[in-house]
């Protein structure tokens, strides 16, 4: 996602040296960075998780989030990028920045991680769309690296066969783990003499992979591929992931299993709200940001917190607005709220009052917020 301004909370940032610069297709490329010896605990991560580049394009200063390619293992920071237009500043990322140079990079931060579990017979499936390959393919190469016993499938969407990100990353890992894992790639804009594989990753295929490549579980004569999925993760667009997470929930797949990363902004609900709320009028809200206390008034409870306050015009912090990337988490101090959707705060900080703006319809007259508690 493009941001001129940090609208999303910024974490620490170190001149990191490039050390790698790859163009991967036509309009996506890779970058890899050093990480000096005194820099290394500051950059431990866990795969799935993104940094934030901080670089100059046309006169502003830009920050983008990128999720990494690496694993944990490899001790280095590799990001897959796309560039989206002529115009976009990831354009400039590539043709101004080369091997040797120094970037601002943040220290990782994210959510949309697995707890690892080695000693387990478990089975992972992922969803992904174009650039939103990258954090699988950390999570991918983590897991084969660190659990023996667990298998995978990837469903993989592009437009055509040369358009495809880390195609041969991904052969490698075919050709080194043909026993655990298992790629499927489909085309929206290409034949390819498959009419399963053409057309794009939604609900309906879903069902189709359900029945075709998922029925026979060669370990286990009881049970289907399907029935023995321990986790799901989804990454891309907005629209692929609500078609998909939909579709694994309503073949059985708990939501709590259902795992996904938004690479662009996106305002709907990923879930149907399956729940009504008595409407609240003239709601009084005192919030604190950026170190100034502001007090303001909202009509009723219709829309989410993120969203009035943003109408208003208050610059309150935001990216994704589905409660995933926790950029508005803040901790409620007074009053009542209840959060749609949160695929970002555990149960503890649940517990401790942390709410994310993006998901919370307030339930009370008043309610107190504190952004700069986080």
């Amino acid at each position: 996602m493009e941001n001129l301004l940090p609208k999303a909370k910024q974490g620490n940032f170190h001149l990191l040296k490039l050390a790698k610069k790859e163009q991967l297709t036509k309009n996506t490329f890779s970058m890899e960075f050093e990480v000096p010896e005194n820099l290394k605990s500051n950059f431990q991560f866990e795969a799935g998780q993104y940094v934030t580049l901080k670089y100059p394009s046309k006169g502003e200063i830009y920050y983008n989030d990128f999720s990494m390619t690496s694993a944990p293992y490899e001790e280095k920071i590799a990001l897959g990028i796309k560039i989206n237009t002529e115009e976009s500043s990831t354009k400039d990322l590539y043709n101004d920045f080369q091997i040797g140079d120094f970037v601002e990079v943040s220290e990782p931060k994210g959510r949309f991680t697995l707890v690892s579990k080695p000693h387990e017979f478990r089975t992972i499936i992922g969803f992904a769309g174009g650039i939103g390959i990258t954090p699988l393919i950390s999570h991918f190469k983590n897991i084969l690296h660190n659990e023996p016993r667990t298998r995978l499938f990837l469903f993989y969407g592009n437009k055509t066969r040369d358009g495809v990100p880390f195609k041969n990353e991904l052969d490698e890992l075919i050709s080194q783990h043909k026993d655990r894992l298992d790629i499927h790639y489909f085309y929206s804009r290409e034949k390819v003499g498959n009419a399963f594989l053409e057309g794009r990753l939604d609900e309906k295929k879903v069902v189709l992979i359900i029945n075709q490549l998922m029925m026979i579980d060669e370990t286990d004569e009881e049970s289907t591929l399907w029935d023995s999925v321990d986790e799901v993760l989804i990454c891309g667009k907005g629209e692929m992931i609500k078609s998909l997470a939909n579709a694994c929930y309503n073949n059985g797949i708990p939501k709590k299993n259902i795992h996904f990363e938004l690479f662009e902004e996106y305002n709907e609900d990923i879930y149907p709200q399956e729940k009504e709320f008595p409407v609240i009028e003239d709601i009084e809200v005192d919030f604190k940001l950026f170190g100034n206390e502001y007090k303001t008034t909202l009509k009723n409870n219709r829309m989410r917190l993120l969203q009035e306050l943003l109408i208003q015009g208050f610059p309150v912090p935001y990216s994704c607005k589905s409660g995933i990337c926790g950029s508005c988490e803040c901790v409620l101090e007074e009053g009542e709220v209840e959060l749609l959707e949160n695929e970002y705060l555990t149960e503890n900080e649940e517990a401790s009052g942390r709410i994310l703006a993006c998901m919370s319809v307030i339930l009370s007259k008043k309610i107190k917020v504190n952004f700069d508690l986080v």
